[in-house]
């Protein structure tokens, strides 16, 4: 048997012995295993040679591929003008330098490989130099750690022939010292390797990419690192299940993916095998996850500490996500991006060709399952007028979350009505405090008081508050999720519900909340906007937005009336400048309760009619 099928074979029997393993809930890989298929020549990290000549015979016939071509050259172009990477902490954090060194190191190697101009692989060899000179790569905060790993893995490996022995030893001297070590240092003492989050895939991947580029000539890495990770790596990758959400929000759901994707692409182009990861339920469903979750404006349903107004942009990890799973509707969104936006080298690497033919059809509601449970509703894709609305459950000790089960979001007529203010600043005191008492529910963007839920007796939901979707129903002119919140409220009602509801065919949402109240309090209704408002008696408000109206009408109680109130704060909080709150209180509240408010576009043709309200058992 000739070498070529042998090393098939190895790799058939590898692939099968993991995917069995991952049927089974393991994944299990020993040290002296890791390296037996490695590839040992350069480069083996991502886009091997065949890839890349590949990608060349493509590039004549393929006007987006070549705009992805451009696009990195220009990028690569900008890097050769700007002095090597300092090292430079912001607070704790040296991340800002690590991750510019990842995007330097893909453009630069990228367009060297690509053109054979020496100006870019010296750049890049310029800049892995100062890193690797850094006294260290912060491991304190460890995801610094890893990214420059990572940047510098893939450096050295795609630019392995550009360099002389002495250039290369330096470089990996780096890696090893303030990389590798780091990183078998971590994995016996960091929390994140236990982790369910982005810290995992980010931490663990970089690592890998570490590793592996210096395998051939220190093994010990590699089969250390990469036998941890493939354990560590299904604690976060189980949570994509069982439909792909992610439980941090769509703005981390890019993080962790990306990097979900560079780890597992390593593995695969350097052994030939992913251990039997891709088989992880959620992992093929998750690139609809920033698909769904992104409104007609553009604009996420900004789940936990997104950044404000985060939005919709290219994300070409979509592409691994499309190839990998043979998924079109992934490669279509992605493609649509790029008509639109800038393209990476990671567009390059994991590549798909646009979809031709018929469109992958699109479900106007989606629910998300998982830990942070997510239902979305549209009244049309391709309208940037269309009527949007998300509301989500889940637990507020989440990751990256804020005290905001039930939090809505609405768009309609090209405006988001309905907003969420995103994250605060990372470095302010105590802002990962999120114990009960944490300093972190002190700060307004987020605790419950800036977020479109109720608030009872003035206080914020408890922080150890769960929430489910209890019930789901699309495909109709009134689709809508009911939402169990009782444990957020717990400390004054016995039960407390919120339904959502696209009515009057898609052409308005509904929001009702109905509580069983033990201890009388103060019951807060509130929306945040960025709207001008309107009150007039009789329980209306009219919203006014870049030219666009929206009424909003009180169902129930009778006589309940709408104020306003600014959102606005001081620093070191941000201000939140122009912001308001659409608010109803009743004081005193007491007994079985229910808010129903109706918040209706003002659409060029036709009105909104009446609404009926009924009990939400009824729905």
């Amino acid at each position: 048997m000739s070498n070529v099928c042998r090393f098939g074979v190895v790799v058939i029997v590898v692939s099968c012995l993991f995917a069995a393993l991952a049927s089974a809930g393991e994944f299990v890989v020993s040290p002296s295993d890791v390296l037996k298929t490695l590839d040992k020549g350069h480069p083996r990290l991502m886009l091997k040679d065949k890839g890349l000549r590949s990608l060349k015979a493509q590039y004549a016939e393929d006007k987006v591929l070549q705009k992805c071509i451009r696009d990195v050259i220009n990028r690569a172009e900008s890097y050769v003008k700007k002095p090597v990477l300092k090292y430079k902490k912001i607070g704790p954090r040296l991340l800002s330098v690590s991750r510019e060194c990842v995007s330097r190191q893909y453009a630069l190697a990228l367009a060297y490989r690509w053109t054979g101009e020496q100006k870019y692989a010296k750049k890049a060899v310029d800049n892995m130099l100062a890193v690797c000179a850094f006294k260290d790569w912060n491991p304190s905060h460890f995801l610094d750690t890893a990214e420059m790993s990572h940047a510098v893995g893939v450096g050295y490996d795609w630019l392995y022939s550009y360099m002389d022995a002495d250039t290369r030893a330096k470089i990996k001297a780096g890696l090893i010292k303030n990389g590798l070590e780091e990183g078998l240092i971590a994995y016996k003492k960091k929390w994140w390797a236990r982790s369910e989050h982005n810290w995992n895939q980010v931490c663990n991947s970089g690592l890998i990419a570490g590793a592996l580029a210096i395998a051939e000539s220190d093994p010990k890495y590699a089969e250390q690192i990469v036998s941890l990770a493939v354990k560590s790596l299904p604690l976060a990758l189980k949570t994509y299940g069982p439909d792909g959400a992610w439980g941090e929000g769509p703005g981390y759901w890019h993080y962790a993916s990306r990097y979900t994707a560079y780890g597992l692409t390593a593995l695969e182009t350097a052994l030939g095998t992913d251990f039997g990861l891709l088989k992880i339920k959620g992992l093929a469903e998750a690139g609809t996850f920033p698909i769904y979750m992104t409104g007609p404006t553009g604009y996420y349903l900004n789940l936990a500490d997104s950044g404000e107004r985060a939005s919709r942009r290219t994300m070409p990890c979509l592409f691994w996500f499309a190839r990998t799973y043979k998924n079109s509707l992934y490669a279509e969104a992605e493609h649509a991006e790029l008509a639109r936006g800038s393209a990476s080298p990671q567009h390059v690497i994991w590549y798909v060709p646009a979809p031709r033919g018929k469109r992958t059809a699109r479900d106007l509601d989606r629910m998300f399952r998982g830990p942070v449970e997510v239902a979305v509703f549209r009244s049309a894709w391709d309208d940037p007028e269309a009527l949007f609305v998300g509301v989500k459950a889940g637990y507020n000790q989440v990751n990256h979350g804020h005290l905001d089960l039930g939090n809505f979001e609405l768009d309609a007529l090209g405006v988001r009505w309905a907003r969420d203010l995103g994250s605060d600043n990372y470095n302010m005191p105590g802002y990962w405090s999120s114990g009960r008492g944490g300093k972190r529910w002190s700060y307004y963007r987020l605790n419950s008081k800036s977020h479109n839920v109720p608030l009872l007796g003035g206080e914020d939901q408890d922080v150890f508050g769960k929430s489910s979707i209890t019930k789901f129903q699309p495909d109709q002119s009134s689709p809508f999720a009911l939402i169990n919140l009782t444990t957020a409220y717990q400390k004054f009602a016995k039960k407390t519900t919120r339904g959502v509801a696209m009515v009057q065919g898609r052409r308005a949402v509904l929001v009702q909340d109905e509580f069983e109240i033990e201890k009388p309090c103060e019951v807060a209704w509130g929306m945040t906007t960025d709207a001008k408002i309107t009150t007039k008696k009789g329980g209306i408000a009219v919203l006014r937005l870049k030219g666009k109206e929206l009424t909003a009408r009180i169902l129930s109680p009778a006589g309940a009336e709408f104020t306003v109130e600014s959102a606005e704060q001081k620093p070191p909080e941000k201000k939140n400048a122009g912001v308001s709150r659409l608010m109803i209180r009743l004081p005193n509240a007491k007994g079985n309760l229910r808010l129903a408010i109706l918040l209706s576009p003002n659409w060029k043709t036709g009105s909104v009619g009446a609404v009926e309200v009924k009990p939400l058992s009824q729905w």
